[in-house]
């Protein structure tokens, strides 16, 4: 089976079970927290080691998340490492986030700027791509700086890319110079 089968089907697994106990925001703020977790690498090559014993496993789990996740997600991740499932958490942590916001109608977007966006021009910015009804109204907006664009914006959600950059006019324009049949050398 594919790591993106498992991850879903844990993950829908997931959202059910906090969906049913009406911990689904809890259980979704600790998956943040557990993709944050994730990217330590001690803590993946720990959980992808199939040298430590799932007791092991079960006892750091423990140590490192009691008390700072709700039992119902330590549960689960015990769940995870008696299943020997534990090396996907990082895909199942992604999938449960893309999930709850499918569920809950949210878009993630991507703002890079060549320079940081004053609150006003963000929410005008959050105005106008509701308005313009490709989005759900809920919008989860991240927000990258990159001087290299010059100015303008490149905008990045459900897999798609609007880029209204300067550095991609200016290629775009270069382009069409150098395809321009009459230019004449002397």
């Amino acid at each position: 089976m594919s790591v993106t089968k498992i991850a879903a089907r844990y993950a829908k697994s997931l959202i059910e079970l906090a969906a049913e106990a009406g911990k689904l925001n809890q259980v979704h703020d600790d998956m943040l927290m557990l993709r944050q977790a994730a990217q330590n690498r001690d803590l993946r090559l720990m959980l992808k080691s199939p040298v430590i014993q799932n007791d092991k496993k079960n006892a750091a789990l423990q140590a490192i998340f009691t008390g700072k996740i709700d039992a119902l997600t330590l549960s689960y991740l015990q769940l995870l490492v008696n299943k020997n499932r534990e090396s996907f958490i990082p895909e199942i942590t992604d999938e449960f986030i893309d999930q709850y916001k499918t569920m809950n109608k949210i878009t993630s977007l991507k703002v890079i700027t060549a320079s940081e966006l004053s609150d006003a021009t963000l929410d005008a910015l959050r105005k106008k791509i509701v308005e313009a009804g490709v989005t759900f109204e809920n919008l989860d907006i991240e927000t990258q700086i990159d001087p290299k664009i010059v100015g303008g914006f490149i905008l990045e959600f459900d897999n798609k890319r609007y880029d209204a950059s300067v550095i991609h006019k200016l290629t775009e324009l270069k382009n069409q110079f150098q395809k321009n049949l009459y230019i004449r050398e002397v």
